[in-house]
C-alpha cells in the first residue's frame, strides 16, 4: 500500500491559471494527479541520464512506393530482435504506411535503432516515445 504524502507549493497566480487550464483540458481530475505525472516524467528523464531500461514506441510514416524500404526497415528489426517486442503495419492509403514498433532496452540502445530506421530513406516523419520500466519509480 502507498501512503500518501501532502505538500504545499507555492507558484505565481498566472502560472497557477494557466496549468489549471491545461490540465482541465488534458482531463486531469485534480492538480494532485497532474503533478504525479510531471513528477513521473521528470524521473523518467533523469533515468536516462543514467541510461537506465527503457521501454518506447516508435512510429513511423513511410512511401509505400519506395523499393525495397519495407524490406530494409524489416531487416534492421531482425538485427535487433533482441530489442523490438512487436510491430503493427497499416496502410493508411495508397501512398503511405505507418508502422509502430514497441521497442525495449537501455535508452541509448533504443534511441540509436529509432535513429536509423527513421533515417532511412523513405521514411516521411518519425517518432520515438519511452517511459521507465518502473524499476526506480515504485510508489509513484
Amino acid at each position: 500500500m502507498t501512503i500518501l504524502k501532502r505538500f504545499g507549493v507555492s507558484l505565481p497566480g498566472d502560472l497557477l491559471a494557466r496549468f489549471d487550464n491545461e490540465i482541465e483540458q488534458k482531463g486531469y481530475q485534480n492538480r494532485s494527479e497532474a503533478l504525479r505525472d510531471l513528477i513521473r516524467d521528470y524521473l523518467v528523464k533523469r533515468d536516462l541520464d543514467k541510461n537506465e531500461e527503457v521501454v518506447g514506441v516508435l512510429n513511423l510514416v513511410y512511401g509505400h512506393h519506395v523499393p525495397n524500404l519495407s524490406a530494409k526497415l524489416n531487416d534492421i528489426q531482425h538485427d535487433h530482435y533482441h530489442n523490438i517486442l512487436s510491430n503493427v503495419h497499416i496502410h493508411l492509403d495508397h501512398h503511405n504506411c505507418l508502422e509502430v514498433i514497441i521497442i525495449k532496452g537501455r535508452y541509448s540502445e533504443i534511441k540509436q535503432l529509432s535513429d536509423r530506421i527513421i533515417g532511412t530513406r523513405g521514411v516521411k516523419h518519425g517518432e520515438l516515445s519511452f517511459n521507465s520500466t518502473g524499476k526506480n519509480l515504485s510508489g509513484v
